[in-house]
């Protein structure tokens, strides 16, 4: 009985002691932790894109470039602002979602933590009151009969791990808590440097659009800017049709070289039949067949006079400025369109309008990176304002296989295509041709 006595208060120091031990730490759940590091990612690359942007605007600026320039990089910056506000509050919602849990889980944990104390200071209580009964002496017991020792070992062990597990299990709870509030306080100073920045971002856009407007404004009414800037886009027009003219003039050296080298084969294959040809009377039958075979192939590579055959779309999206004179969307000034213009959504897939091969990807004026494809009978297609280019010079491209990504480089009114069909040097309504089968 003795033993009993002493071993009861031995059982609440043990008590004590763990209830107030260091708390290990618990990781926040990883599924709302990696969504959130994500979102992180994909912020800070919009960071760069936007802090890119505006440094190439504020060069131009000092440097004061074209008006068609500095236009398109408003645009451009306006639109990356707004993708940048839009990715910012996707993040706020996302935080406060992980906060709100948080809080709920801490509430609960709150009340499981209150509980479980509640039932220790029971137990405890009840081990000085009742000492002699229940656990007390059925350990007295256990510990002063004869029996089998096995069995008298894995009672003793039962009964003073129970409590050591409820106090193991309480210890958790606390760590588990501690870890969600510190996830809570970190989560929260985020959502506030996050809401700061949106408020500065969202002032900033609106500077920006009052910016734009003025310049358009002014545009439309100042009639230098006007011919300036009809100057600028003129000079681009230009430039496309001068890409146009060489690689035509390219494709005709090429025509004529290939012609002179299937002269000279023909000619030197008949100097080779006239000379043999006492010793083989008896093969003409044989020799006209292979004229014959000759004149098919050479008439194989003789271009067709026109391309025929369905076409793709080369973007899906509504027509926003058509073939040929008119007034410009932004500039308000009569200009000739060379092809047409097709609204586009960031990602958007360009594919080529129809089978041919890649003659040039550069950075083309008015146009930003742009593709151009040569199809079998001279005549070209010219793809604009692309956000990413997948072909390279000199590849063959099937009918609608995808040649890059919309975007809205160079462009003055956002994400959009420009589409260009030429027949030689000789620009053609690209709807009226895409219809052709």
């Amino acid at each position: 009985m003795r033993l009993v006595c002493r071993f009861i208060p031995l059982l609440v120091f043990i008590f004590a002691v763990v209830a107030g031990s260091a708390v290990s730490s618990y990781a926040a759940p990883k599924k709302t932790d990696a969504q959130i590091d994500e979102q992180k990612n994909a912020l800070k690359k919009l960071e760069v894109d936007l802090a890119k942007k505006r440094e190439e605007l504020a060069v131009l600026e000092t440097e004061e470039k074209g008006v068609l320039n500095t236009i398109s990089l408003l645009d451009q910056n306006l639109n990356r602002t707004r993708s940048y506000l839009s990715e910012l509050t996707r993040n706020e919602d996302m935080l406060q979602g992980a906060v709100k849990q948080l809080v709920m889980d801490i509430d609960s944990l709150d009340s499981k933590i209150k509980a479980r104390k509640r039932a220790m200071r029971k137990r405890i209580r009840n081990l000085y009151v009742h000492g002699r009964s229940n656990d007390a002496e059925i350990l007295f017991e256990l510990l002063t009969k004869n029996g089998n020792p096995e069995r008298e070992v894995y009672w003793v062990h039962h009964l003073l791990n129970r409590d050591r597990e409820d106090v193991e299990t309480l210890r958790q709870l606390i760590a588990e808590r501690s870890q969600k509030q510190q996830t809570q306080e970190k989560h929260l100073a985020e959502l506030s440097r996050l809401r700061s920045r949106k408020a500065v971002e969202e002032r900033g856009l609106v500077a920006q659009m009052n910016g734009q407007a003025r310049m358009l404004n002014s545009l439309k009414h100042d009639k230098a800017v006007q011919r300036m800037a009809l100057k600028e886009f003129e000079r681009n027009q230009k430039t496309m049709l001068a890409l146009l003219k060489k690689l035509e003039q390219r494709r005709k050296r090429e025509i004529e070289e290939a012609k002179r080298a299937e002269a000279a084969r023909l000619a030197a294959l008949k100097k080779k039949e006239r000379e043999a040809e006492k010793k083989r009377q008896a093969a003409d039958k044989k020799r006209e067949s292979e004229k014959k075979r000759e004149a098919e192939t050479a008439q194989k590579q003789t271009p067709v006079p026109h391309f025929k055959g369905p076409k793709c779309m080369p973007l899906d999206g509504p027509i926003i400025s058509e073939y040929g004179l008119q007034e410009h969307p932004v500039l308000h000034i009569m200009t000739r369109n060379l092809g047409v213009e097709i609204r586009g959504k960031r990602g958007g897939r360009i594919r080529a309008a129809a089978a041919g091969t890649v003659a040039m990807v550069a950075e083309i004026d008015g146009r930003g990176p742009s593709v151009i494809i040569e199809h079998e009978d001279g005549t070209y297609t010219v793809y604009g304002h692309m956000k990413a280019i997948h072909v390279q010079e000199g590849k063959s491209v099937k009918k609608c296989e995808e040649i890059g990504e919309v975007g809205d480089i160079a462009s003055l009114n956002g994400i959009k295509l420009y589409f260009q069909v030429s027949e030689g040097t000789q620009t053609v309504d690209p709807l009226q041709w895409l219809k052709q089968r």
